[in-house]
């Protein structure tokens, strides 16, 4: 009987999407929308923030006002322009979620890795970097 040998994923690398869903709303939050949140936080403008992460200012109003409808929270605080222009914040729950979606994401991406070097030595292939 032949023995086949472990295959190689030399040079491999895991990827990963993070997204939140509620019932009968699915990927109700995630990358995109954490994204387009910090560029927000950064811009003070919905429509810049928009711009900046290449979709339309109705594609994020859209986005984000289901999301906020799903979770039941709000993440904007809008004020309509004038002659000084509009201006968007995140509110206190926006800004938490902000920073601990990122939290979140940064440890399951710590959990990915370390899975992913516990598979590679299993199979017993080099990571890339690694100085096995």
């Amino acid at each position: 009987m032949s023995h086949l040998a472990a295959p190689k994923a030399v040079g491999a690398v895991p990827e990963f999407k993070l997204w939140l869903s509620c019932p009968g709303a699915r990927c109700v939050f995630g990358q995109g929308k954490w994204r387009l949140l910090d560029a927000i936080r950064c811009l003070g403008s919905l429509q810049a923030a928009a711009a900046s992460v290449g979709i339309s200012y109705r594609k994020a109003w859209g986005d984000l006002r289901a999301a906020e409808k799903a979770l039941s929270i709000t993440f904007l605080d809008c004020h309509r322009g004038g002659s000084s222009g509009g201006e968007t914040r995140l509110t206190a729950a926006g800004l938490m979620w902000l920073r601990e979606f990122q939290r979140m994401h940064a440890e399951v991406e710590k959990s990915v890795e370390k899975a992913f070097a516990e598979w590679n030595q299993r199979m017993g292939t080099k990571q890339k970097g690694s100085k096995r």
